[in-house]
């Protein structure tokens, strides 16, 4: 299974945060909502975890 990674630093934001997410995708996904609730304010909502689910990529495995 392909590891998936969610990035802060890809998206503009008053704290200027930069913190990476990785793991399996359900993981990333429950992580990133609840880091960007608490921290950034945004409403937890099925919308929400779609675009957090959409904005994933694939980790890179180092060579």
């Amino acid at each position: 299974m392909t590891r998936k990674i969610a990035d802060c630093r890809k998206y503009p934001s008053v704290s200027n945060c930069s913190l990476t997410i990785s793991g399996e995708e359900e993981e990333v996904v429950r992580a990133a909502t609840e880091h960007a609730v608490s921290v950034h304010e945004h409403t937890d909502s099925p919308e929400l975890r779609e675009q957090v689910r959409a904005s994933l990529e694939d980790e890179k495995v180092p060579a």
